[in-house]
């Protein structure tokens, strides 16, 4: 059923004062969730925005009738719920694909399982499929498809339940920089367009920025126990503008709420022009450096799909590197073809002295984050930070496993550009001092 078809204004989807306590193996009961009362209406996108130990997966499978409250009541459509709902229908971040059915048929299982007849469950599939750009591949199995390719079989899946809610639990958060983007991007046209299979979404993230460009409603919670702290409603038109001042504004207060957890939560700023720190690709700087001198042997630009060829990679595989180039202000990339910007010829012909300098300059320029760690680094008295410190930040905005991957990132290109070194031992990182720095070369 698609939005417009909505009938009525009452919520679909609720929960009362829900608390959920799990037994500790030494004895006792932790609270995961405290008190919690929320509300998915016909038409709307809610976000679940909070740091681990908030609840918001627990919460959400609660909501779908996987796991009961321990105290409270969840009603789908006004009628309280007591096992599986079958109102809603969920992606995960795993992809949670069967290995042994191929794409057509994990599309399928849904309604087989709901005892659809075959031809229905076939029919059905196949428009679904369309929607997400997978047509030809119905016969493919999940082992011959890359992670984006995956996640768009369990778009797919959820789909075909044309459900009044469909869940999401971080979804994007397993894919690589560009297929997560694009992916997200798929999913909010079909939103803006009313061509959505299901009346409401509900979506679970630790990614500020992914929040207010989906959600109607950000709805942040406090942690241990998980409880909701308020919400902020995002008032910007669709399709939103990531670098418009309003869409930065709600960022900006967003990220000042989540790691003020005394803050009040709701009353909206004024629009302001500063960004927030972008995601880093997952690339390392060797990688940079060897994609960028090959670039250079060939003229300055290249045919990505070409590209990814000769090098015998799936262009998937090339994309971090590429989008850490851009990134970095090395190179550009405009329909299909990757060109390498004035810093990224030097960059690829410079000596070593000089190619460090030079990544240095571009990092400290382009990835506002590295002048906040530096900075953090120069206030204290030793000139170290711990890296449980710089965890704390990452995790407002990523996964637990994403955060990981952003300080290992982080430390990789800040070693290349000299800036600082981490002790793995002490999990501290610290400035890189001039003489220490040169000496190294």
């Amino acid at each position: 059923m698609l939005v417009d078809d909505m009938e009525s204004n009452s919520a679909l989807l609720s929960a009362e004062k829900v608390s959920k306590t799990f037994p500790l193996p030494a004895g006792g009961q932790q609270t995961v969730l405290e008190d919690v009362s929320l509300t998915v209406a016909p038409g709307e996108v809610v976000a679940l925005l909070g740091r681990s130990g908030s609840g918001k997966s627990t919460l959400l499978r609660i909501l779908a009738g996987l796991i009961q409250p321990s105290k409270g009541q969840v009603e789908s459509k006004g009628a309280g719920l007591t096992g599986p709902n079958p109102d809603v229908a969920m992606v995960f971040q795993s992809f949670a694909l069967l290995p042994w059915l191929t794409v057509q048929e994990n599309a399928e299982l849904g309604l087989y399982a709901r005892g659809v007849s075959r031809e229905t469950c076939r029919q059905e599939a196949v428009v679904a499929l369309s929607m997400v750009g997978l047509e030809g591949f119905e016969g493919a199995y999940p082992k011959e498809l890359s992670g984006g390719m995956r996640q768009r079989v369990g778009f797919a899946r959820a789909f075909v339940m044309k459900p009044d809610v469909l869940m999401m639990d971080e979804p994007f958060s397993a894919l690589d920089v560009l297929t997560a983007e694009n992916l997200r991007g798929e999913i909010s046209d079909l939103w803006e367009r009313k061509a959505f299979p299901a009346k409401s979404i509900l979506v679970v993230t630790h990614n500020i920025e992914e929040a207010v460009l989906l959600a109607d409603r950000v709805v942040v919670l406090g942690a241990n126990p998980g409880c909701i702290r308020g919400e902020v409603k995002v008032d910007i038109a669709r399709p939103r503008d990531k670098k418009g001042p309003r869409f930065v504004a709600l960022v900006d207060y967003i990220y000042a709420v989540m790691t003020n957890p005394a803050a009040p939560v709701g009353e909206l700023p004024q629009a302001k022009s500063s960004e927030r720190f972008p995601m880093l690709p997952h690339a390392r700087s060797g990688g940079i450096s060897g994609l960028l001198e090959i670039i250079h042997d060939r003229g300055g630009r290249e045919d990505l799909p070409k590209l990814a060829e000769s090098l015998r990679l799936e262009v998937d595989d090339l994309l971090p590197a590429i989008d850490a180039s851009v990134l970095l202000g090395f190179a550009e990339v405009a329909h299909g073809d990757v060109t390498l910007a004035s810093a990224g010829r030097e960059f690829a012909v410079a000596g070593v002295h000089r190619s460090h300098e030079i990544f240095k300059e571009q990092l400290i320029k382009r990835v506002p984050f590295v002048s906040t760690v530096m900075g953090a680094m120069r206030q204290k008295k030793d000139g170290r930070i711990t890296k449980e410190f710089l965890l704390d930040i990452l995790d407002e905005h990523f996964s637990e496993t994403e955060a990981q991957r952003q300080f290992q990132t982080l430390v990789d290109w800040g070693r290349y550009a000299q800036l600082f070194e981490y002790d793995a031992d002490e999990a501290l990182l610290y400035l890189v001092e001039p003489e220490e720095a040169g000496s190294s070369i």
